[in-house]
């Protein structure tokens, strides 16, 4: 798909620390700021029951889970805008990723060094907030100055797209990010087409201590209430407690985190929220050969589900058989699921559905 999820944060909030957990591609980890100078790119595994049931049916040789890609960027600072610290490139990777994993620090650590000299995820934040603001009025103000010179045409689409800029840019000055001016879908799609780097869809992570994990702690507290308006997602993990189940055996780690008192790894919940911050959804082939999980963005048609496959399935697409989910589950075959009138059969303007099982006919 090319989508990506980038992981960003002060320095020292546990970000790459994270990010090896999450993908156990060894990630430089240290104890002294701008420790990740390059942009790490890591592919996490998106767990879903759903394929381990459909391949007890099927018993296929393997079975291939989907996945979203990871980029873990470099620690930003105060004055990142105007290029202090790794700014620049800081920017520059955010502005290449489609959605934001903001890790922020809410635990106490003396042995950890905070940049800032204490522990406040709110103003961290907002100072993530601020630098990024700051660029996206840059980003507005130049383009705005280009429109006004086309405007003089009289244009509508020109009009329309300044006076857009005008709103934002009074929205981004009160210090508040281009994600909470979106109300409909099509103030969502000026956002989206801005290109701002606070337009984008953003998952708060807490990386907690291992005490705060299951109820959080002051910190949390106050920092969900404080992105209460931002309509965002927060998720509260230990970032050490996951580094340390990603080294154990893959045996080993089940009886781990359930003697943590969690139903699963705290990564599994990262990898689905990345999933969902994509807007992406999941469709399945099912054959003796393989089970497989196929990674399409929300309301993609059925042309373009089969190119994901290969580019000829969309060429030469002819239509394509349609099993839910939940019927294979109960009839078990497909067999099974014929005799029953379970099958349908859909063309190019089908809309591809989470957990629809597909089989596309095409010509070569």
């Amino acid at each position: 798909m090319g989508l990506q999820c980038g992981i960003v944060g002060l320095p020292n909030v546990g970000k790459s620390t994270l990010f090896n957990a999450l993908t156990s591609a060894g990630a430089l980890a240290a104890n002294y700021p701008f420790a990740t100078k390059d942009p790490n790119l890591g592919v996490i595994t998106v767990p879903d029951l759903r394929l381990n049931e459909l391949a007890a049916i099927a018993k296929p040789q393997r079975v291939v889970p989907t996945t979203v890609d990871i980029l873990d960027i470099a620690g930003l600072i105060k004055g990142a805008s105007k290029g202090e610290g790794l700014g620049n490139q800081f920017l520059a990777n955010i502005r290449e990723v489609d959605a934001i994993i903001h890790v922020v620090r809410a635990f106490d650590d003396d042995n950890v060094v905070h940049v800032d000299g204490s522990v406040n995820p709110i103003r961290d934040k907002e100072i993530v907030d601020t630098e990024l603001i700051l660029k996206d009025l840059e980003t507005s103000d130049k383009r705005m100055d280009r429109l006004r010179k086309q405007s003089k045409s009289g244009d509508k689409e020109v009009l329309r797209e300044l006076e857009f800029l005008e709103q934002i840019n009074k929205h981004l000055e009160s210090g508040k990010p281009a994600r909470s001016f979106i109300t409909d879908a099509d103030s969502a799609l000026l956002v989206k087409n801005s290109q701002l780097l606070t337009g984008k869809p953003v998952l708060y992570v807490c990386n907690v201590d291992e005490a705060s994990i299951h109820t959080g702690n002051a910190h949390t507290k106050a920092f969900i209430d404080a992105v209460k308006n931002e309509n965002a997602k927060v998720i509260l993990i230990s970032a050490g407690i996951e580094a340390e189940i990603s080294e154990l055996p893959e045996e080993e780690r089940s009886e781990f985190f359930k003697s943590m008192g969690l139903e699963e790894p705290g990564v599994n919940l990262i990898s689905r929220s990345a999933y969902e911050l994509l807007d992406l959804v999941t469709y399945f082939t099912v054959g003796e050969k393989e089970v497989r999980a196929w990674t399409i963005v929300k309301g993609t048609k059925a042309p373009q589900a089969a190119a994901v496959i290969h580019t000829d399935f969309e060429k030469g697409f002819i239509r394509a058989e349609v099993i839910q989910y939940q019927d294979y589950i109960t009839l078990k075959s497909e067999a099974a699921i014929k005799s029953a009138g379970k099958m349908s059969t859909e063309g190019k303007e089908y809309v591809v559905k989470d957990g629809d099982i597909m089989h596309f006919l095409f010509n070569v």
